[in-house]
């Protein structure tokens, strides 16, 4: 092969070699695009979390579907799933266990150990109410009955009927049942509860032990949430007991249900909440306005004393603070959408951040209330800084390694330049035609690795230069030789 037919040769094998290059580098750029197109796709799909909410049924059950209703509509980063539970506690026991990621709790039952505040869904009151009492049966017919009598004595004196008129009303007035005003006045009555939870009752023995009553000197009835007027109208309590917010439709029919013609119920006040508070700091100190409940005159005629108990949305301790950041944001945002079908959704409140408070908030819902939720970059600033020094440590060793490989490889060009010299310093040299195919064979074979090489791209365009050169001389030294031999000149 002479030396123009191996340049021909080469180029043709680096143009190839150029446009397999290229397809390459263009299946790298669609190979890499994919796994970016793949990561984002990724990225972007919303996390589902895990909200266990309950009894069945519950304004609590139908708040929250709402609002995983809304986050849906709205293509957020993040869905809810509802877990509906029996209770509050088995909520809490949901968190704790792994089954859920958030969950309703009350804060007077079993908090979950693992769990942390996001917000507070609602506040509870307790409105105590004593219906009127009906007009004493004895005092009715004692009245009918003195109508004939004082006609027929119309003829007696006039002081000694007067005398036995005071007398009568004074009778009447011991005869009628008294109307209950303080709690204290609670004990031998009979309590009707809302609501088959334990929790109520527990709280309702809490406020009779603050007042001594103890819990045998009642009678302590639990009504179901459903139909709460005609319950009330027919177990004749002497009291009612909700927990609920003042808004609650079941509060508002209680105290509809315990009006009597057209005369208000008395509102008992809980005038030692303080004092109950700093016993059980599960509970606050809290007033029902003035006229909470309408009415005319208005129910209560002025602010009355209570207690209450919040309802808290608490997330998993572990769960991520970005995803419970943006659930956050999500939730407070719901607000406004879902108020006219849903109007308890804007007494949703953010918990007390401070060190100091009394449930802990989770971090995330921490920094979307005190506005310090960061961005992107802010959150995985430290990740690309490491990400790009890796990045330059690992370009460096890179360049290192291609600079040690390109030494490696201007060491085998000038391997196969210094075997070409000793070809043709051996070709000068040889004593016999044999001798020569013998270099031309080893010729061959270097020619053969230095077309590897640039099938390889390790052969540049000045390697190949010098290396054409060289096998040109060799070429050249071994015919001029063998032309010597041959015409039997060739020195002995």
């Amino acid at each position: 092969m002479n030396p123009r037919d191996f340049e021909e040769r080469v180029e043709s094998r680096t143009r190839l070699m150029l446009r397999h290059t290229w397809l390459v580098t263009i299946a790298g750029v669609l190979a890499l695009a994919g796994v970016v197109a793949a990561a984002f796709y990724y990225l972007s799909q919303p996390t589902t979390l895990k909200i266990a909410v309950g009894p069945p049924n519950s304004d609590d059950v139908r708040v929250i579907q709402a609002v995983a209703q809304h986050v849906a509509r709205e293509r957020a980063p993040v869905r809810l799933r509802l877990l509906v539970k029996d209770g509050p506690v088995e909520s809490s026991r949901a968190i704790d266990s792994g089954e859920a990621d958030l969950a309703v709790v009350r804060r007077d039952r079993a908090m979950p150990q693992n769990g942390q505040a996001v917000a507070i869904l609602r506040r509870n009151v307790v409105v105590l109410v004593a219906p009127p009492p009906p007009p004493a049966p004895a005092a009715a017919a004692a009245t009918k009955g003195k109508r004939p009598a004082k006609k027929a004595a119309a003829k007696e004196d006039e002081s000694k009927k007067t005398t036995g008129k005071d007398k009568d009303k004074d009778k009447d007035k011991d005869d009628e049942p008294k109307k209950l005003e303080k709690i204290e006045e609670l004990a031998g009555k009979r309590i009707a509860v809302i609501g088959r939870t334990e929790a109520n009752i527990n709280l309702l023995n809490i406020i009779l032990k603050q007042y001594e009553i103890a819990p045998d000197k009642v009678q302590v009835i639990q009504l179901d949430t459903t139909d709460v007027g005609p319950a009330i109208r027919e177990s004749k309590v002497d009291a009612i007991m909700t927990v609920g917010p003042i808004s609650s439709r079941i509060t508002v029919d209680a105290v509809a249900a315990a009006a009597r013609e057209h005369e208000a119920p008395s509102f008992l006040a809980i005038d030692a909440s303080e004092a109950i508070v700093q016993r059980y700091p599960v509970y606050e100190s809290t007033e029902i306005p003035a006229g909470a409940f309408g009415g005319a005159p208005q129910r209560p005629a002025e602010a009355v004393e209570t207690i209450g108990v919040s309802h808290y949305i608490m997330a998993r301790r572990a769960l991520d603070e970005t995803t419970v950041g943006d659930f956050t944001r999500l939730l407070f945002g719901a607000r406004q959408v879902l108020a006219s079908d849903f109007p308890s959704v804007v007494k949703i409140e953010a918990p007390e951040t401070d060190k100091d408070a009394a449930v802990a908030v989770h971090p995330g819902a921490a920094a979307y209330i005190d506005g310090e939720q960061k961005s992107f970059f802010e959150r995985y600033n430290d990740w690309i800084y490491y990400g790009l020094m890796i990045l330059s440590f690992a370009g460096s060793a890179m360049a290192w390694l291609m600079n040690y490989s390109k030494v490696d490889d201007r060491v085998q060009k000038l391997h196969a330049l210094d075997q070409l010299m000793d070809l043709i310093r051996a070709a000068r040299e040889a004593t016999d035609v044999p001798a020569l195919d013998r270099l031309q064979a080893e010729a061959d074979d270097i020619l053969q690795a230095a077309i590897q090489q640039v099938e390889n791209n390790k052969l540049d365009q000045a390697g190949l230069q010098a290396f054409s050169l060289a096998l040109e001389q060799t070429r050249g030294a071994i015919a001029d030789r063998r032309a010597l031999l041959l015409a039997g000149s060739a020195p002995a």
